[in-house]
């Protein structure tokens, strides 16, 4: 038999013909015209090499193969109806499921973290894979299914993917509580003159477009720091009289040990939205995550503006 020509829908309609050893009714059960399963009847003749049913006084009689198929067809359709039925519905309590979840260390932070723990409570069986985002390797890593899933800007994403929108970022300057000059109206001079940590992700740089900011009113920054790291700044400026222009759901739990103030000048913020391939957009389990960490982040901007 050649596997090539088969038809799911064919054997879905030999399993009906057996049951019902009627055309008419076999027809009716699925919900098709009696020409269309009389069609169907002849492509599985030839499929099977065999007549399958032949006409009998009353209806038709399975043949000799016919019978021999039914029992395995049967267990065959049952066993793909389970298939899409588990597929179809998603038990987070007793799932077992690996999203491989690729973003910057920040949205580590800022979003993963706080979705484990979510699972862990929700779906123990759900684990987590945390991938660096690679925009030039993302599209033939979704393709190939070795990322689920990416946080990130929208704007920079591979052409393609689907996305949805998670929340608008904006930078907060912030520093250690009790530090003598980050008062909570600062002027754009006063802001220059502080001591600043900046994040280059490339590593090394020393300019960022709020300096080119700083540039157009005739400052310049008083930067003594490049991090290669958001999630290292916090520490840093908590320990000394360091200052930090950093995305704010990366410190907004860490009042504690920071202040938090607004820069004195305009520093656009960011979008923040998932991505995925459309080879994970019917999969239960996956939308199921999608719709768990938007649910999050929409309580969680519920709560904290």
């Amino acid at each position: 038999m050649d596997t090539k020509r088969l038809d799911l829908n064919l054997l879905v309609t030999l399993e009906a013909l057996l049951a019902e050893q009627n055309v008419t009714r076999a027809a009716s059960r699925l919900h098709l015209s009696q020409p269309a399963v009389s069609a169907q009847l002849g492509r599985l003749r030839e499929l099977f090499g065999d007549p399958l049913l032949i006409p009998a006084q009353r209806g038709m009689t399975p043949t000799a193969k016919a019978d021999e198929l039914r029992a395995p067809l049967r267990d065959a359709l049952d066993q793909v109806r389970a298939t899409v039925g588990r597929h179809g519905h998603f038990d987070p309590a007793r799932a077992r499921l690996t999203v491989a979840i690729a973003c910057t260390d920040y949205l580590q932070a800022a979003l993963v973290q706080p979705l484990v723990l979510q699972l862990r409570r929700q779906a123990p069986g759900v684990r987590i894979a945390l991938r660096t985002l690679d925009l030039a390797q993302l599209a033939a890593q979704m393709a190939r299914g070795d990322v689920d899933l990416a946080l990130m800007t929208p704007g920079d994403a591979p052409a393609g993917l689907r996305s949805r929108h998670l929340f608008d970022e904006r930078y907060v300057l912030t520093g250690r509580r009790g530090h003598p000059r980050l008062r909570r109206k600062l002027t754009a001079e006063q802001f220059a003159q502080l001591e600043h940590v900046i994040v280059s992700l490339r590593g090394g740089d020393f300019v960022t477009p709020v300096d080119e900011l700083l540039a157009a009113l005739g400052l310049r920054r008083n930067v003594v720091l490049s991090a290669a790291s958001f999630l290292f700044v916090p520490e840093m400026v908590a320990r000394s009289d360091l200052v930090a222009l950093v995305p704010q759901r990366l410190v907004r739990d860490r009042t504690d040990a920071l202040r938090i103030v607004e820069c004195p000048i305009p520093v656009p913020g960011f979008e923040v939205g998932m991505l995925w391939h459309e080879r994970n957009h019917a999969h239960a389990g996956q939308r199921w995550v999608r719709d768990v960490l938007k649910a999050m982040v929409d309580e969680d901007d519920g709560v904290r503006p």
